[in-house]
């Protein structure tokens, strides 16, 4: 069945001019699809607005420049999540870690991998004395040479998933579980912590409200794309209007 949007059809060239940019996702061909559908509902939603800029990005950003409208967060609200994350608004604090990186490539899907991580943690568990010669033999990070040190990490050197998991963990403690991001499955331990003194919230204050508003836009552009995605007639693939790194 061929893949259209309100009668739009999306062409096997078009679709093959798209894949290149997925090739880190788990399915590159459902995601260059579901990208294609999700720009086209767009495009043709600001069409229907009027909105007539030469270049597609720039009408997509006026549409949800338009469309997409959050208010502003106000000082209680930044107060609040200021509160509930005292240990994001610290500074230099930093876990000494090492970890193991099982990553996902085309000779070794997600599921052989995760099978052989859950393998390796319950060895972990039951001897944690061997993460060093693990680490050698079964990473794929460059730290694998080193039993798998990542050395001193402060926050912001690490992706978000990584780094919240990273901070939680006590000196001497192994993740309960794998942790998956984008660079695949890890099995990570904090060795030893530094604490960081607090900053004060008037010193933060705009980046909490940032925080906030971004994550107010976030739910907001999720709801939004729901409706037009519910709303368009789309032939061929089913799709989740959120999930695309458009929106990402």
């Amino acid at each position: 069945m061929s893949i259209a949007v309100n009668g739009v059809e999306l062409s096997d060239a078009t679709i093959e001019r798209e894949l290149p940019h997925h090739q880190g996702a788990a399915n590159p061909l459902k995601q260059a699809v579901h990208e294609l559908v999700l720009r086209q509902v767009l495009l043709q939603e600001a069409a229907r607005l009027g909105f007539e800029q030469p270049d597609e990005d720039v009408r997509i950003e006026a549409l949800f420049a338009q469309e997409v409208l959050v208010p502003e967060p106000d000082a209680a609200a930044c107060l609040r999540y200021y509160q509930s994350q005292l240990a994001r608004f610290s500074s230099g604090a930093m876990v000494e870690a090492r970890h193991i990186l099982f990553q996902v490539t085309a000779s070794a899907p997600l599921e052989l991998l995760r099978d052989t991580a859950e393998l390796i943690l319950d060895e972990l568990r039951v001897r944690p004395e061997r993460f060093d010669a693990l680490a050698r033999e079964y990473s794929n990070c460059p730290s694998g040479a080193v039993g798998g040190s990542l050395g001193q990490l402060a926050r912001g050197q690490c992706v978000p998933e990584f780094e919240d998991l990273l901070f939680r963990l006590q000196p001497g403690e192994l993740s309960g579980r794998l942790l998956e991001t984008r660079f695949g499955l890890h099995i990570v331990q904090a060795e030893r912590t530094v604490e960081g003194k607090q900053v004060p919230f008037d010193a933060v204050h705009m980046q909490v409200a940032d925080a906030l508003r971004r994550q107010s836009w976030q739910r907001a552009l999720h709801q939004y794309l729901h409706i037009l995605v519910g709303r368009a007639g789309i032939e061929g693939v089913e799709l989740e209007g959120a999930a695309t790194p458009l929106v990402q």
